[in-house]
């Protein structure tokens, strides 16, 4: 194999090449011509690209964030759910140095009682008398807190208000005229050059570069970080720590990694500067967060779902309950409804909804743009301010367990219907395991609510509700299910049922 690959290569060089240098300032096109496979070609000489001048123009408003707290922890040994009792050994036993060094690992005789930690972490300056940004796990339940200047300053620090939702805290040195830095205002591009400057492994002032390899990203199913994905080598101690574009501005701030053994991988996180910016303001302002609240029950816009009710394409967030009293509710949202822009802004999915709303102040009027009934409305709606039981998610409806049910009849789709007779809707008792009912989740103790936004009580209403989905030339049912209590809407393709 290498002297196959080795003569097809030579070839290649002995005919006419066509190159193309790629670098920051452009893409150059030049043609060189060998006359023999020993011919050597030169090539113009392109300067690797250097951020010397922004890092340091950056690093002196870079910290690093030492903190000291105490911790209550009952489990030790990797999370295991056990304790473990270290022996009461005299001081001549040979593991008696073992358990001194390493015992914090496996637990100890008072398992319950606070542990002293410390830790250590990045931040950036973003005001000249002192306010700087980090993460809140950074600084979360710290009882000092210590900023480390890159000239090796030292300056003790006040935690001003932190937001456990975003995973942002801001603290304050008691400072003058200190180098900072400002966020971006432009929205940076996957692909754009980043720099990060942090605090990994306790080595302050350390530079990496990369690039922004996606936007977007969804990490830990938060409902209020928006994050970039970057692969500029970002790690332990790194958090906390910002991500500059090629301007000097603050893009993002490093928070979290992708990693099977705990180091870099080239895959890292951070938290975008719009989200960043107005989390801030609010925690100098007031100490804390509060955000806007819709009070509604959502998910994703499936292909069926879609195909259900019209819908060219399967973006919105679909309401699947609004909740009691709440402003979606008094604003005339209804179950079924698809939120498909907040303020003219398109919204692609449950969660681009969740984000945009948790962004808008409480008492801010918004205007939604809705799918239903086949066409497009508008509706404002005045926003409350998210609680913390909110923030969990709506109250969800429980549904009554159903009584011994009447006499099971089959459908047209494939599933036995009966009526509930311990509230509204119909029971699935059997499902035809080759029907496509079955390939879309649908269960025996599942309870059909309603279909194509009718409420069902029998099998007639039922099979009724599927016949005027036919009559309209639509190929799937949106129907309205609750399983434990918990409303879902699911895309019923009728074509393929049995």
């Amino acid at each position: 194999m290498r002297s196959t690959f080795y003569s097809r290569t030579r070839r290649w060089v002995g005919a006419s090449a066509l190159a193309i240098i790629v670098g920051l300032g452009g893409v150059s096109t030049y043609v060189a011509t060998a006359q023999t496979a020993n011919a050597q070609i030169s090539a113009p000489t392109i300067a690797a690209p250097s951020f010397a001048d922004l890092v340091a123009a950056v690093k002196p408003a870079v910290v690093s964030i030492q903190v000291e707290g105490q911790e209550t922890t009952s489990l030790r040994g990797g999370g295991r759910n056990f304790q473990f009792q270290i022996p009461d050994l005299p001081d001549d036993h040979p593991l008696k140095r073992f358990f001194d060094q390493f015992g914090n690992q496996f637990g100890d005789s008072n398992p319950q009682a606070p542990r002293k930690y410390q830790a250590a972490g990045s931040g950036f300056v973003i005001s000249a008398d002192g306010y700087i940004v980090t993460n809140n796990h950074v600084v979360k339940n710290a009882d000092k807190v210590t900023v480390v200047f890159d000239n090796g300053d030292e300056m003790s620090a006040k935690v001003i208000g932190t937001d456990e939702k975003t995973d942002v805290a801001v603290v304050k040195v008691e400072g003058k005229d200190l180098p900072f830095v400002q966020f971006a205002e432009d929205t940076i591009r996957v692909g754009d050059w980043v720099v990060a400057v942090g605090n990994p492994f306790g080595l302050g002032g350390t530079v990496t570069a990369g690039i922004v390899s996606a936007r977007g990203r969804d990490i830990g199913g938060s409902s209020y970080g928006d994050f970039l994905q970057i692969d500029a080598a970002v790690n332990t101690g790194n958090s906390g720590g910002p991500t500059f574009d090629t301007s000097g501005k603050v893009a993002g701030m490093n928070t979290a990694i992708f990693s099977p053994n705990g180091g870099n991988v080239g895959i890292a996180f951070a938290i975008p500067a719009s989200t960043i910016k107005p989390i801030v303001q609010q925690l100098i302002d007031k100490g804390t967060v509060t955000r806007g609240f819709l009070g509604v029950q959502i998910q994703d816009v499936t292909h069926d779902i879609a195909n259900s009710v019209g819908l060219k394409t399967a973006k919105g967030a679909l309401v699947t309950q609004p909740s009691e009293g709440g402003p979606a509710q008094k604003a005339g949202i209804n179950s079924g409804d698809i939120i498909t822009a907040v303020d003219g802004t398109p919204i692609d999915n449950a969660l681009a909804l969740s984000r945009t709303i948790a962004n808008k102040a409480p008492e801010t009027k918004v205007e939604l743009t809705l799918w239903r009934n086949g066409k497009e409305e508008k509706v404002t709606v005045t926003l409350d301010t998210l609680k913390d039981q909110a923030a969990q998610g709506d109250e969800q409806p429980q549904q009554q367990q159903p009584a011994q049910p009447e006499a099971p009849k089959p459908s047209s789709v494939g599933i036995t219907l009966v009526p509930n007779a311990g509230g509204e809707g119909l029971l699935i008792q059997d499902v035809n395991q080759d029907s496509i009912a079955a390939d879309k989740g649908f269960t025996v103790g599942d309870l059909i609510l309603e279909v194509d936004n009718k409420k069902v009580a029998n099998v007639d209403e039922f099979e009724k509700a599927i016949q005027g989905v036919k009559d309209r030339g639509l190929g799937t049912a949106l129907v309205k299910a609750s399983r434990d209590g918990n409303i879902r809407y699911i895309g019923l393709p009728l074509e393929a049922s049995k």
